[in-house]
């Protein structure tokens, strides 16, 4: 099983920004909990972080040409308005899961909305970064029930 997680704007700064929020944790430090994560569930993982728009999209795009089981997402700031990652999300049938870090309802108002989560099959937000390893053993569920 093959699975593509990709990160949004301002991932890479992990525990430089907004640490009540994110946690003092830095992006090494998630891509070696995905890593051993990814080892335990004997799956292949790629990771992918951008912080443009543009790049988030030939990712996606590039992963239905490598047939990727399944696409976990953090679109980080795009989650609220932009629509492009959210057509490109539709385009895709393998199983997709949106996944936060913090509680985005709970935040400012404009957070509140995620224009991606409705071409997602589940949103798991709220728990950290613990929410990524949380959606990998969700997404060897719904890729083992296809």
């Amino acid at each position: 099983m093959k699975l593509l997680i990709i990160n949004g704007p301002n991932l890479n700064f992990l525990g430089i920004r907004e640490k009540s929020i994110y946690g003092n944790r830095d992006y090494s430090v998630l891509l070696g909990m995905i890593e051993q994560k990814a080892k335990e569930l004997n799956i292949d993982v790629e990771t992918f972080q951008s912080n443009g728009e543009g790049e988030i999209i030939d990712r996606l795009q590039k992963a239905y040409y490598d047939k990727v089981d399944g696409i976990i997402i953090n679109p980080a700031a795009y989650t609220h308005y932009s629509y492009a990652i959210r057509d490109a999300l539709a385009s895709l049938s393998m199983p997709k899961i949106e996944v936060h870090i913090s509680k985005i309802n709970e935040r400012e108002e404009f957070r509140k909305i995620s224009v991606t989560a409705p071409v997602c099959d589940r949103q798991i937000m709220g728990h950290g970064l613990e929410g990524y390893l949380m959606a990998m053993e969700e997404m060897v569920k719904l890729c083992s029930d296809k």
